[in-house]
């Protein structure tokens, strides 16, 4: 099966998903756009369709409500939208970045596209770093991302990434957009990277309000009662009541103790996702990227960082970047945020 990666480049260490090019430190936009696979225009062509004349002849009719999307460099279409649509350009994507590298500090780190150029996006580190009790790191990032298959919006998000697992969390942002937690611009609208710019001028806020939540989650210690019903809402959006959450936890060792007959179970009586919750508890118990730091062993903080781990690494999918489109914009991305939303619920 043909991989949704189109192309890709990256700088410094291989990125999470271990994908792309590798480029040596500060290379102009012109560069990127190429070694990512982003050197190329979406052009538009009205959409006709065959009919027939009272000959029977053959004759070509336009459909003046609709346009075809395709690229420039190989002709492909990539989708069917409207008159109304505005389409973002992949080198519209990385030029976003222009003035935050030269002035402001940003470093460009990972850009590419998916599913043949219906899908690109770039990745840029903001500076902004920060340790939980000294040795667990996470770093800031922005991501800017389109499609033009009408799966996503032009958005903008604040992304954290854990050093020790590579694990990406969304960071929502608070106040107007605090519902969607990321700056969305629809294809019905202009796209202006100022503007943009402007409402993501919260971001040292925004980081240092994500940092200390994640501070707080470090800090709130979990029994295995609790972690079974966290994993338990995170995967099948249920609340476990005290008694619930010990015959769950007597369930899943009794599980692990019997693996052998585990197996030997009718799928149709097995516990929704319970191979999922089991993986995620096994990483979570000492087995997860970074499970033995103190800001994550048997914290809040550490089963969040089970969830990102699962999503970003272990979650099956059919390939690498189908798992990396999963983990930024799809299913793996939900499954992300429901952990974070769970997890501070476990703060009050």
């Amino acid at each position: 099966m043909a991989h949704q990666l189109e192309q890709m480049a990256y700088v410094g260490q291989t990125p999470w998903h271990g994908l792309g090019n590798q480029l040596s430190q500060n290379q102009p936009i012109e560069v990127w756009a190429q070694q990512a696979g982003m050197d190329w225009r979406i052009e538009s062509s009205d959409v006709s369709y065959m009919a027939k004349n009272e000959r029977g002849q053959s004759i070509i009719m336009p459909y003046e409500e609709q346009r075809v999307l395709y690229r420039s460099d190989t002709h492909a279409p990539l989708s069917v939208v409207s008159q109304r649509y505005q389409e973002v350009q992949p080198k519209e994507i990385l030029n976003f970045y222009k003035d935050l590298t030269e002035q402001s500090g940003f470093e460009l780190e990972t850009a590419g596209v998916l599913k043949g150029g219906k899908k690109f996006w770039a990745l840029a580190r903001t500076g902004q770093t920060s340790a939980l009790k000294s040795k667990d790191v996470s770093n800031g990032y922005i991501l800017l991302a389109t499609a033009c298959d009408g799966t996503l919006a032009t958005t903008a998000q604040f992304t954290s990434i854990r050093v020790v697992c590579n694990n990406t969390l969304a960071i929502a942002l608070k106040g107007q957009n605090a519902s969607a937690g990321v700056v969305k611009v629809p294809h019905s609208t202009k796209f202006d990277a100022q503007k943009i710019k402007q409402q993501l001028g919260i971001s040292v806020r925004a980081w240092d309000e994500h940092m200390y939540e994640m501070k707080q989650l470090s800090q709130r210690k979990v029994t295995q009662q609790e972690a079974a019903a966290y994993f338990d809402a995170v995967f099948n959006n249920t609340s476990l009541s005290p008694v619930e959450q010990d015959e769950g936890i007597i369930q899943f060792y009794r599980n692990v103790a019997n693996q052998t007959e585990v197996t030997k179970i009718d799928p149709s009586k097995t516990e929704p996702n319970g191979r999922a919750m089991s993986k995620v508890m096994t990483m979570f118990n000492g087995h997860g990227r970074g499970a033995e730091l103190s800001s994550a062993k048997d914290t809040a903080y550490g089963l969040l960082c089970s969830i990102t781990e699962f999503a970003d690494h272990e979650r099956r999918a059919m390939s690498q970047d189908h798992r990396l489109d999963s983990a930024w914009f799809g299913a793996g991305a939900g499954l992300k945020q429901r952990g974070l939303e769970q997890a501070l619920q476990m703060l009050f």
